[in-house]
């Protein structure tokens, strides 16, 4: 048999040129890095690495800094939406992101969020929903469900006391001005794929000036669930996806 020559070799997987040749610090199983390769890979094929300009808030998300190879900018917990929108509004010509959490996204950053949301910026937000806090303790979420054990609340999510999970992305897909509402996951191959098409529509539609776009990923957090990779996706698989159904949500052509 031929030896296949160094020249005959041809490429099928490599490390995207947006993502930093760096090794992430996230915890083993966490979804993050999945989602982050993907907007890389996002950044790569439309090209635009050099003209995007990323938002990323405290939690788990702060350290994408390190990871992503456009220009990366810092937010106070929450304020991500209202940061993205003033890079925008200043530099029209950019493709603007912000990259948050469920804690940060839909508890302190809430009225950032929506109000981004409902003005119609024409920004993308991607939001990691694994319905704890994870990266300061492990607390109840204002996305956690209801009877989830957390470390604030350790007999489970009483709605009586808590109230019941919020659903962002059903509630940013009511506003007038978000143009692609979609929640997906990464948890399988093929959710990987639907999960990276939706992030280049939300990408395309910004750079068209559509309005504003919210990719959600439910997601696991098996540090705080207490749990290994595999349990925490079939935990998910069998409790998030029935209440946060994956999906697009709306699509405003």
């Amino acid at each position: 048999m031929a030896e296949t020559t160094e020249k005959e070799m041809k490429v099928v997987f490599e490390r995207p040129h947006s993502l930093l040749p760096v090794v992430t610090n996230f915890c083993p199983g966490c979804p993050h890095g999945i989602v982050e390769r993907l907007v890389c890979e996002v950044m790569d094929e439309l090209d635009i690495e050099g003209e995007t300009i990323g938002v990323a808030p405290v939690g788990c998300s702060v350290i994408s800094y390190d990871f992503f190879g456009c220009d990366m900018i810092e937010a106070a917990h929450g304020r991500a939406p209202a940061v993205a929108t003033a890079v925008k509004r200043v530099h029209p010509d950019k493709v603007v992101f912000a990259y948050q959490g469920d804690g940060d996204l839909a508890s302190i950053g809430m009225a950032e969020t929506v109000h981004a949301a409902t003005r119609g910026e024409n920004i993308t937000i991607i939001f990691i929903n694994n319905a704890i806090y994870g990266m300061t303790g492990g607390q109840m979420a204002p996305t956690t469900l209801v009877g989830m054990k957390t470390s604030t609340s350790p007999y489970g999510r009483d709605v009586h006391l808590h109230g019941y999970p919020l659903k962002m992305a059903d509630i940013a897909a009511q506003l007038e001005g978000t143009a692609y509402v979609t929640r997906q996951s990464v948890d399988t191959v093929p959710a990987i794929r639907k999960a990276k098409k939706a992030i280049r529509k939300a990408f395309e539609n910004s750079m068209a000036g559509k309005g504003s776009n919210l990719v959600e990923i439910v997601s696991t957090c098996n540090s705080g669930w207490k749990m290994s990779p595999e349990k925490s996706n079939k935990w998910m698989q069998e409790h998030m996806f029935p209440f946060y159904p994956l999906g697009d949500l709306k699509d405003k052509q």
